[in-house]
């Protein structure tokens, strides 16, 4: 039986978000049916808003949502009920990349994540009777109901506070995942993180955790890094400021060991490959413009240092969200610092605070 939802429908990139009620057809077996308590805003739905990040419009967004299951498929058994759930990306389960637990490689990351739509080219949003993308990186959470992929929602104790666990299903694991299982610093070693929004700001964390010595922070916004700085970076540059390739060598003695880029400007990208001492490593996070080349000089990449793309950290994502989730219950994982609350139809200002004017690092939208 289908339901109602109220979701806001990126229609151009041009005009606001368009609230809009739409039928939210039954799950399908291997799906779940989730009320949402909240989403967080990512750069990734900004930037697919903005057209920047050039997928099909009008799609609902949001993937960094939080729920409770409110009614499972006819083949999910891990789920139920009640359960309260943190959700992420779609994948088919039996590929190469699923069957070794990175199911953010998965052969079919990009159809079932975004297109909005399942691999039938079905979705299950209706409006005026018309169907609706509403598939967006599994879940379409931009929504106070989402029909979405059981493989792509994890239990969380329920004694969390739901409403600000979304997060940790995208940027957090992002960040703490690619220093932690990608680049995989040794102690002592020295890390450069380009841009501390969410995603940086995790790094920065996971780059604590690592044992890092020399943790830099490199931002434009004089806030970003000062809650870097309290979150364990050793040094910061704010790029108006000083020259960030030259200021990270004096820093460090020569170059940073590792490196990753968290804001997708090519320019920024740059820097991060040239700021490396060889052999030296950067992670690309960020997403870039469609379309866009970043000319790299040659002779940076032929002396031992190198640059690889890194999709949600690498990580085997239901484990480490939950492995997250009891980092923040410690008290060792301490997001709620930079995290600001809004109500879900002010999801337009919530956009302008943190991608206009950047003064929110990580919005929450809550859906009650």
């Amino acid at each position: 039986m289908s339901v109602t939802t109220l979701a806001a429908v990126a229609v151009s990139p041009d005009k606001p978000f368009e609230f809009r009620e739409m039928e939210l057809l039954p799950p399908r077996a291997d799906e779940i049916r989730v009320k949402i308590a909240a989403t967080g805003i990512c750069h990734t739905d900004v930037a697919v808003k903005e057209q920047a990040f050039a997928l099909p419009l009008p799609m609902v967004l949001g993937h960094e949502g939080a729920g409770v299951v409110e009614e499972v498929g006819d083949s999910v058994t891990h789920l139920k009920v009640g359960d309260h759930v943190v959700l992420f990306g779609d994948s088919c389960g039996h590929c190469k990349s699923c069957n070794k637990g990175v199911m953010s490689y998965c052969d079919e990351f990009a159809p079932r994540n975004l297109t909005g739509e399942r691999m039938d080219g079905s979705t299950s949003l209706v409006w005026k009777g018309e169907p609706v993308r509403g598939r967006f990186v599994g879940q379409s959470s931009f929504a106070t109901q989402s029909v979405a992929s059981s493989r792509g929602a994890v239990k969380i104790p329920n004694d969390l506070p739901l409403e600000l666990m979304g997060p940790l299903g995208c940027g957090l694991t992002t960040g703490m995942g690619t220093v932690m299982n990608a680049l995989k610093p040794p102690p002592g070693s020295s890390i450069a993180v380009f841009g501390v929004g969410t995603v940086g700001l995790a790094a920065v964390i996971g780059a604590k955790f690592s044992g890092c010595a020399t943790i830099i922070a490199i931002d434009v916004h004089p806030h970003r890094l000062e809650m870097a700085e309290a979150l364990g970076a050793t040094h910061v540059i704010n790029a108006k400021k000083e020259p960030v390739v030259e200021t990270i060598e004096t820093i460090t003695g020569g170059g940073a060991d590792y490196s990753i880029e968290c804001t997708g400007v090519p320019e920024v990208v740059l820097q991060a490959v040239n700021c490396l001492v060889p052999p030296g490593w950067c992670a690309q996070v960020g997403v870039t413009p469609s379309g866009i080349t970043a000319p790299i000089e040659m002779d940076k990449i032929v002396y031992g240092r190198g640059i690889r793309g890194v999709v949600m950290g690498e990580a085997n994502v239901s484990n480490f969200i939950l492995y997250l989730a009891e980092l923040y219950r410690s008290g060792r994982l301490p997001f709620d610092q930079f995290v600001k609350f809004y109500d879900f139809r002010d999801i337009d200002q919530a956009v302008h605070d943190s991608a206009g004017t950047g003064e929110v690092i990580k919005p929450i939208l809550r859906m009650s």
